[in-house]
């Protein structure tokens, strides 16, 4: 249970996204860049990145984040700062 001043809440999303075309590119040092910037970036915002899994050619993460973000400007977030790296 996370508490706001005014809420208490428990949100917990499962998200997963693609590299375009499922190209196979998220494996050495990519695939530890990737997983460090969604990292910094989570906690830069004060989102709680419970796990992630980076597989070739897509991510599954477990996000807990608080009920002021949407989900699709979290991810914008997320793949912004990815790419960037």
């Amino acid at each position: 249970m996370q508490r706001n001043s005014h809420q208490v809440y428990e949100l917990g999303y499962h998200i997963i996204f693609c590299t375009k075309y499922r190209h196979k590119i998220l494996t050495g040092e990519v695939e530890i860049a990737c997983r460090n910037a969604i990292a910094e970036t989570c906690a830069a915002y004060g989102w709680t990145l419970e796990e992630i899994e980076v597989m070739p050619d897509h991510v599954h993460m477990l996000l807990a984040i608080p009920p002021k973000y949407s989900v699709s400007s979290v991810m914008g977030y997320l793949k912004g700062k990815s790419s960037l790296m």
